[in-house]
């Protein structure tokens, strides 16, 4: 018997720290464990006894670069335990407006700095820079444009403090966001750019048969609203429908939950989730580039997921072009949200898929229970599965390059495994 053992301490390009354990017997992988070490966080507990205009402010500290899909699903989730409409008008723009920035900025880190270098065989984006620097410095003008935009409406970019419950504490100004015009353009015609160089990556020729979540708007593309949908026939209100359909459960070799269908399958969330359900939602700029760069109306290779990104930055530029340009200020920033006892729930799209919130008050206002699911703990079953089968026609590989490429395989879903702790060590076992 020889048993062979990897050993990688931290993943690098992926938010968080996990472990990866492969065992192989007779050339045959018996077994893929994504450990997610990080010790529980233990938020939905210290919630408990808080006031509810408290928690969107609480909630955003889960991640810094997530902050703004967990203040929205957080204000979002009390507004309907408080029996209020959510708002209307510039109100609910500028909500969307945010939620743009942060997809901006996210899914261009992600995009360059943490997953391009993979395919163009760097280790890391400081030395990719070396021989690529006009696209390096693109990226990170293109992710200030992201930043920008949180900071004028949040105002800052790490755990914004302008939002709350109703709305907002302040309105920007039509000038502060038109400042941003001009530097938006060009972010358009970058991100355009962007998907044609992520386009013509090189992809390993894999696919699966996955169920793709994500919420579905009957006239926009998804960002705060929408319905629970899949392209296996799911197609549910996220009230109840989310939690009778999602089943969260322990796995020994984690601390974060991983969830399944009540049917027992796997789920896979995020960008290309979202292009796949809703890509006849995309603005005309995305919709012209993926036409262009031959997008298939389901597409199942999880590398793509980097394309799918760069469609969604395109997405992003144009709409928040669109809403800047008409854009008046309300009389008001905020509803009035008096409490009362009920519950609300709440399910925005991240950039790495729905974030779900349900929170429960008494009549004083005060939190009784809270569940708060982030899409990588979601998508956790899905690496599992996906290195299960992408594995074994790579056996022969030198260990480095298994390592590099499972790193790879694991990156596409831009786990944020800080978020699911409630990466990459890498063992593999061969005998």
């Amino acid at each position: 018997m020889k048993t062979r053992i990897i050993d990688v301490n931290y993943l690098a390009r992926v938010e968080g720290e996990g472990a990866l354990y492969v065992k192989i017997e007779n050339d045959k992988v018996e077994q893929v464990e994504l450990r997610i070490f990080e010790p529980p966080r233990f938020f939905e507990a210290f919630l408990r006894g808080r006031d509810f205009r408290e928690v969107p402010d609480l909630t955003a500290r889960i991640c810094g670069i997530c902050p703004i899909a967990y203040m929205n699903g957080a204000a979002h989730a009390m507004e309907m335990a408080c029996g209020v409409n959510w708002p209307e008008g510039a109100i609910r723009d500028l909500r969307k407006l945010i939620y743009m920035g942060e997809w901006i900025e996210s899914h261009v880190l992600h995009i360059y700095m943490l997953h391009a270098p993979d395919f163009l065989g760097y280790h890391d984006a400081i030395s990719m820079a070396k021989d690529h620097r006009q696209l390096v410095e693109n990226a990170l003008r293109l992710k200030r444009c992201g930043n920008e935009l949180m900071k004028i409406i949040g105002g800052r970019e790490i755990h914004p403090v302008n939002l709350r419950v109703g709305g907002f504490y302040r309105c920007p100004t039509k000038a502060e966001l038109g400042k941003l015009e001009d530097e938006l353009k060009w972010a358009l015609e970058t991100a355009v750019a962007t998907v044609e160089f992520t386009a013509g990556l090189d992809f390993p020729d894999f696919e699966q048969d996955y169920e793709f979540v994500s919420l579905r708007h009957p006239h926009e593309y998804p960002f705060n609203e929408g319905r629970l949908v899949s392209n296996k026939g799911l197609d549910v209100e996220v009230p109840h429908g989310y939690d009778d359909y999602l089943k969260e459960q322990h796995v020994a070799h984690s601390t974060a939950l991983q969830t399944l269908t009540k049917n027992g399958n796997n789920v896979f969330m995020g960008p290309l989730a979202r292009v796949n359900n809703n890509r006849d939602q995309l603005s005309g700029r995305a919709q012209a580039a993926a036409e262009l760069i031959g997008w298939q109306d389901t597409e199942n290779n999880p590398f793509k997921n980097i394309v799918a990104r760069a469609l969604e930055v395109t997405h992003c530029c144009e709409e928040a072009l669109n809403i800047i340009q008409h854009y008046e200020p309300p009389e008001k920033c905020a509803i009035d949200v008096k409490p009362r006892a009920g519950t609300g729930f709440a399910a925005t799209e991240a950039p790495r898929g729905i974030c779900y919130h349900r929170y429960s008050i008494d009549d004083q206002g005060l939190v009784t229970d809270a569940k708060i699911v982030a899409p990588t703990s979601v998508n956790q079953a899905s690496m599992e599965k996906d290195l299960l089968h992408f594995i074994p026609p790579r056996l022969d590989l030198s260990e480095d390059e298994l390592r590099h490429q499972c790193e790879q395989a694991i990156r596409n879903y831009d786990p944020c495994i800080s978020c699911s702790a409630h990466f990459l060590k890498l063992t593999v076992e061969r005998s």
